[in-house]
């Protein structure tokens, strides 16, 4: 089993069968809040459904098209981050998060969103990450600015969210600047 040590207290793990149920509380522990901003919501109704959404992750990662990992806080699963796909002509990915109520405001998905932004660019050797978040939704756009990506624009009602449209705000950072920030 991979898993990528952050900290004491953080950690990733690549989604396997082993965390269905984790993965499953978790959803239901959050339904409600997690019903604010992701349109899958509705669709994880039992441990069936998490387990075939872990199934087409490890297809993704067999297939070299990127990865979805738990993340971990203090033993515990807070939430799922990974990249949508991978662009490999372009060089280029976008990560997709969530992160459980319980576990806000403890810098939890700065950190992990950085560990794949690093991962992307300096091991995968991309040029582009991107990060969309919904246009209300200030709490995600929070963590791309926070990481110095550029708001790029705004996709006007680019996603159906159960019974109304939403807009999304597009984030980038090239290669480049994020090496001039971050490099070590």
């Amino acid at each position: 089993m991979f898993k990528y040590v952050i900290n004491d207290d953080l950690e990733l793990k690549l989604l396997e069968n082993c965390y269905i149920e984790e993965q499953f509380a978790l959803i239901q522990r959050n339904r409600l809040y997690l019903k604010q901003w992701l349109p899958w919501v509705d669709g994880i109704k039992t441990f069936e459904d998490v387990a075939k959404f872990i199934k087409i992750t490890k297809e993704q990662f067999v297939n070299n098209d990127g990865f979805q990992c738990g993340i971990w806080y203090k033993g515990r699963m807070a939430g799922i981050i990974g990249y949508h796909n991978i662009d490999w002509s372009n060089k280029s990915t976008s990560i997709g998060y969530w992160i459980g109520e319980e576990f806000q405001k403890k810098g939890i998905m700065i950190r992990t969103c950085k560990v794949l932004v690093d991962y992307a660019i300096k091991e995968l050797g991309l040029n582009r990450v991107e990060i969309r978040c919904a246009e209300e939704n200030f709490k995600s756009r929070h963590i791309p600015e926070k990481l110095g990506f550029k708001n790029e624009g705004t996709l006007r009602e680019s996603e159906w969210l159960y019974d109304h449209y939403v807009s999304h705000v597009v984030y980038g950072i090239l290669k480049d600047e994020w090496m001039h920030m971050y490099s070590r």
